[in-house]
């Protein structure tokens, strides 16, 4: 019995910190990463037009639309995680798309791992999303997210469910989904939640732009055309970049434009 348990226990593994569900049968590989507090049945829609023909891994991140939290999270270990979990897998050459946060996964792990991915799409996000409105950002080290965290925390079921819903005008505007997506936030774990948004809010991505190699979309929501300027400085050292903007709808592309969305990603 001795042997067994040591066996048993050494045998373990880290838990990693997202669930993966694995779909569909082919040669290429899509890997697909939901936005914040986002289940990955974000991507149902999308996947669906590529189960037939590629292999999809779909990962919803822990603490997130009732995935049990882990530890202290951070976006760089996400990347990390998400990174190994594709090198342990062999999982070849991957188109990565990503929403929103998950778009910026995408941008980071293609700059930190260039040779990792054959492409990938961002929805909807920014190397910088802090910059957009103060040109001036600059991420702090060790940057303190307690305040933040201990905000959400302190919060009632109530009037977290309300601020989402508030938040939720701003995002999408397709109002059948709308349900569905604070749904996804009031199942989140709330530290994690904090500690996420707080962390992700001080990346910044734009120094490391240049390292990416593979094609990369770039598709942006109906009003950053009115901050195309900034937008576009922010992408400018992205030089394998197609940037192309919605023509209606918000923050959640894939719902509010669904028809172009598609044509794009087919493109």
């Amino acid at each position: 019995v001795f042997p067994l348990l040591c066996l048993n226990l050494f045998a373990q593994t880290p838990a990693q910190p997202f669930q993966v569900e694995v779909s569909g049968k082919g040669k290429q590989n899509v890997v697909f990463i939901p936005g914040f507090a986002c289940s990955g049945d974000v991507w149902k829609d999308t996947r669906a037009l590529y189960e037939p023909t590629y292999t999809c891994y779909t990962f919803t991140m822990a603490g997130f639309a009732g995935v049990p939290a882990q530890g202290t999270p951070s976006f760089k270990n996400w990347e990390a995680a998400i990174a190994n979990y594709i090198q342990a897998n062999h999982i070849e050459k991957p188109v990565i798309i990503g929403h929103s946060m998950g778009g910026g996964l995408a941008l980071a792990l293609a700059a930190d791992y260039p040779d990792m991915m054959s492409k990938i799409v961002v929805v909807d996000a920014l190397p910088c999303l802090a910059a957009l409105m103060n040109p001036t950002f600059q991420s702090k080290e060790n940057n303190d997210c307690s305040p933040i965290v201990t905000q959400m925390t302190s919060m009632s079921n109530e009037q977290f469910a309300q601020m989402q819903q508030m938040s939720m005008k701003r995002l999408v505007a397709d109002t059948a989904k709308s349900s569905l997506i604070v749904s996804w936030s009031v199942q989140s774990d709330r530290t994690t939640f904090g500690q996420i948004y707080c962390d992700f809010y001080n990346t910044d991505l734009r120094g490391k732009l240049a390292n990416i190699k593979c094609p990369s979309l770039i598709l942006l929501e109906a009003p950053f055309v009115s901050y195309k300027a900034s937008v576009e400085a922010q992408y400018k050292e992205l030089k394998t970049a197609q940037l192309a903007y919605a023509n209606k709808g918000l923050h959640f592309i894939m719902y509010d434009d669904a028809t172009w969305y598609k044509e794009q990603l087919t493109a």
